[in-house]
């Protein structure tokens, strides 16, 4: 991690408060007139509520896009080489690894990431 959550890992507790900054700072720039795209590993349901509460508190639009992807397709992807640091043990807590990740029940759009290609997804 870098800049505003640099000092955070991938704790429970880290991914929290990962997720409230990132909810925050979106909240801020909506706010002030500016569409914000955030895409983040979020893997627990309530921190996802709680960003959408933090814009809807505010009279501000949320969509919830969820990417569906298995595990294998992300590790394939990875090009930090971050899942092959967690398989070995050296970052612990980490989605899909050791920590468990709870798919959104009701997402505003859900994209296929196995059968798309990232660029296919954007589009």
């Amino acid at each position: 991690r870098h800049g505003l959550n640099r000092n955070l890992g991938f704790s429970e507790h880290d991914r929290e408060e990962n997720i409230r900054r990132i909810s925050e700072v979106a909240r801020l720039f909506a706010d002030g007139g500016t569409v914000c795209i955030t895409a983040f590993i979020s893997p627990f349901a309530r921190d996802r509520n709680r960003a959408r509460l933090v814009h809807e508190e505010n009279g501000l639009p949320f969509f919830e896009i969820f990417v569906g992807t298995p595990l294998d397709v992300c590790e394939t992807r990875d090009v930090k080489g971050l899942y092959a640091k967690a398989r070995k043990g050296e970052i612990k807590g980490f989605t899909g690894i050791d920590q468990k990740y709870e798919e959104p029940e009701r997402p505003d759009l859900e994209i296929s990431g196995a059968q798309l290609t990232i660029s296919e997804c954007v589009q």
